[in-house]
């Protein structure tokens, strides 16, 4: 690997740490806390958060992706180069599977704690709402393509520059507050990962759902992007250019 795929890939492996444990560790352990809690509103903002302060932070060198399933959309619109796929995903992972291990760490440290769902996504009996694996599927898919639309949007020729993070971010704020109550929300693949194979059970047999769904929302959503956009636009997505004023 070389040294720019490697910073690269270092960027996307801290940004996914910070958005796992920063978004999930709101849920599990500021969600519900006794008497004051944060509530979904409060999830919802700090997934926002987490995405919005790492653009920022690392977004000019690696694109700002963290999430799986944004990589493969921005590969689908033309925005990602082939050799920057695999390192991203792995890096992604790595970030989340780590960052819900810190998380446990944390949260086992308090008596009597149960990691329970552990902010896992989930289907059918593991839905917050019990929303069904249809309902959760086209919740998916739609939240994913639509997130999509608005990275490739935002990021594009003709965008204000350097401002992307703020809208991307409280796009994800607002999937959340929609979609909490029907899948906990995941739109990410490797947000998906880390937590479930914490809680273990059912919730890794369910984890396909969460890879497939939002990986098919935002390919679909690249493939568009490939046809709304002028090709001249189409480029190594960064949510943040180089040498921009913050």
């Amino acid at each position: 690997m070389d040294h720019d795929t490697m910073r690269r890939a270092t960027a996307e492996f801290f940004g996914t740490f910070w958005l796992t444990f920063g978004g999930c560790g709101a849920a599990i352990l500021s969600a519900a806390f006794p008497e004051l809690g944060i509530g979904f509103l409060g999830v919802a903002l700090a997934f926002g958060l987490t995405v919005l302060t790492m653009a920022y932070a690392v977004g000019h060198i690696s694109g700002g992706h963290f999430n799986p399933a944004v990589t493969l959309g921005l590969w689908s619109a033309q925005r990602c180069a082939n050799r920057h796929v695999l390192p991203y995903i792995v890096a992604q992972v790595a970030g989340a599977l780590l960052a819900a291990g810190v998380l446990y760490s944390i949260a086992s440290g308090k008596p009597g704690w149960v990691p329970n769902g552990f902010a896992a996504n989930g289907y059918g009996e593991l839905s917050p709402g019990r929303y069904s694996l249809a309902a959760c599927l086209v919740t998916e898919v739609l939240t994913t393509f639509f997130f999509l639309v608005i990275i490739v949007g935002t990021t594009s020729k003709g965008a204000a520059t350097g401002f992307a993070g703020i809208p991307i971010g409280f796009a994800l704020v607002l999937i959340h507050l929609v979609s909490i109550p029907v899948t906990n929300t995941s739109v990410n693949p490797a947000r998906s990962t880390g937590p479930a194979l914490i809680a273990g059970g059912d919730h890794v047999g369910q984890l396909w759902l969460f890879w497939l769904a939002p990986i098919v929302g935002a390919m679909a959503a690249g493939a568009m992007a490939r046809w709304l956009y002028e090709p001249a636009d189409v480029v190594d997505t960064r949510v943040i250019e180089k040498g921009s004023a913050i």
